[in-house]
Formats: C-alpha cells, structure tokens, sequence
C-alpha cells in the first residue's frame, strides 16, 4: 500500500510450484535450474525470518536483488529458446508477466515472498467449505461460525485452541452469564498472565 494505492505483491510459491510440476513431469532441466535459483531467494528469506522489516529489507536489497537480475535474464534468454506451447513455454512467461509484483517483496521488509502462510490460514475454511452445505439451517450455520471464530480467536491469542474449548465448556455451566466475556480468548489469556505472575 503506497500513497493511498493498493500495490499487488506476487507469490514466488506458485512460480516455484509450475517449475517444480514440470521438474516432476518431464524431469526439465531448464526448470531444475529455475527451481535452484528460486531456492536461493528462499534461503535469503531463511536467513532474515522474524528480523524486523528495514532488516529484512536491507538484506533483500543487498543479497537477494542481485539473485533476482539475474533470474530475470535467465528467464527473458530461456524463453526465446522454448517453444512457447510446452510447458516451459508457458511457466516462465508466467513468470515474467508477473515480475514487477514478484519483486515487490525486495523492496518492502513487511512483505512476505509468497502468501503461503494466508493460504495455511484458510486451508480450514476451504476443507470444511462442503460440510458447512450440511450445517443443517441458517442457525447452524451460525453456531458454526462462532464456534469457527472462537477457535481463530483463541489462536490469535497464543491459545491452543482445543485446550480453550475443554477449559470453557468445564466452567460455563456454572459461569454467570452477565460475566460471559470472562471466557473469551482475550480474557482467559490475560488471566493465565495474572495467574503465572502470582505464582513467581
């Protein structure tokens, strides 16, 4: 996000991912050597995983730019040497048509190279996306959902969401239900703060 304007950032996993099928497929020398190039940029982004944003930046400017000229040549001389109908000839255009987005992450430190952590985060969704049909009435479906939120909420907040539910579901029956919001994420985490601070 630059100057109020939304920036597109690509993902180098689904780069990877097309040279890694043809790799597998066809055993493709020229996408053995994308996806070797490619792993030096992820070793760049294992060197600086959890260090701050200008640290992450600065090393992405410095260690990985240069990687990425260079795979930007490779690719543009490769491409006039395949055919354009074979899969080769398809995953590095691919590539090159999304470089100015796949290269943004070089120059921002808070940008991730690919967005497989946000694709982890919803592969819940996605999976339970045919059973949720069977929620049985709108009710259902709202009940799902706040069960769903929950079980977000309570590993937003450090929790292991399953040892939550058997905590609350231990104590609500005899909880008072004007004090309700004592049982969310954010309040039993705090407590088990207070608690651990009385007990040192």
């Amino acid at each position: 996000y630059a100057g109020g304007r939304m920036q597109e950032a690509g993902c180098w996993a689904h780069v990877r991912r097309k040279f890694f099928d043809l790799v597998r497929a066809h055993d493709s020398p020229i996408a053995e050597e994308a996806l070797v190039r490619i792993g030096a940029l992820y070793a760049v982004e294992a060197a600086v995983r959890g260090a701050p944003p200008p640290v992450r930046c600065e090393a992405r400017q410095r260690r990985a730019r240069p990687l990425l000229d260079a795979l930007h040549d490779w690719l543009t001389t490769q491409r006039r040497r395949v055919s354009g109908k074979s899969g080769i000839g398809e995953a590095i255009p691919y590539a090159l048509n999304h470089w100015r987005a796949l290269v943004r992450y070089a120059g921002d430190g808070r940008i991730e190279i690919d967005n497989n952590a946000a694709e982890r985060a919803l592969r819940g969704v996605a999976l339970g996306r045919k059973n949720y049909l069977f929620a049985g009435s709108d009710a259902g479906g709202e009940r799902a959902a706040a069960i769903y939120s929950l079980i977000g909420s309570a590993r937003m907040n450090g929790l292991d969401p399953e040892a939550y539910l058997r905590d609350v579901l231990a104590r609500i029956a005899d909880h008072p239900i004007n004090r309700i919001e004592e049982l969310l994420p954010w309040n039993i985490e705090a407590e088990a703060r207070a608690l651990h601070r009385q007990a040192a």
